[in-house]
């Protein structure tokens, strides 16, 4: 058994972080799933609770890896 974390830049402040690839919050941009960090998500959810607009709420694991048989 193995585990699995992604790394790459965040969308929105392009700083590399890890992740697990099923559970990341993310931001589709021309049809690609573009992974969001829990700093900018900190940060669009300050602007979406001035706005009274629903808070992104990231999973418990979303910033942990995830095991292998999780991939498809």
């Amino acid at each position: 058994m193995g585990f699995v974390a992604a790394t790459s830049s965040c969308f929105g402040c392009k700083q590399v972080f890890s992740y697990n690839p099923m559970r990341v919050p993310s931001i589709v941009v021309d049809g690609t799933r573009e992974p969001v960090c829990a700093r900018c998500v900190e940060r669009a959810n300050a602007m979406r609770r001035k706005n009274g607009k629903p808070l992104i709420v990231p999973l418990p694991d979303a910033y942990d890896a995830c095991d292998e048989s999780e991939i498809p």
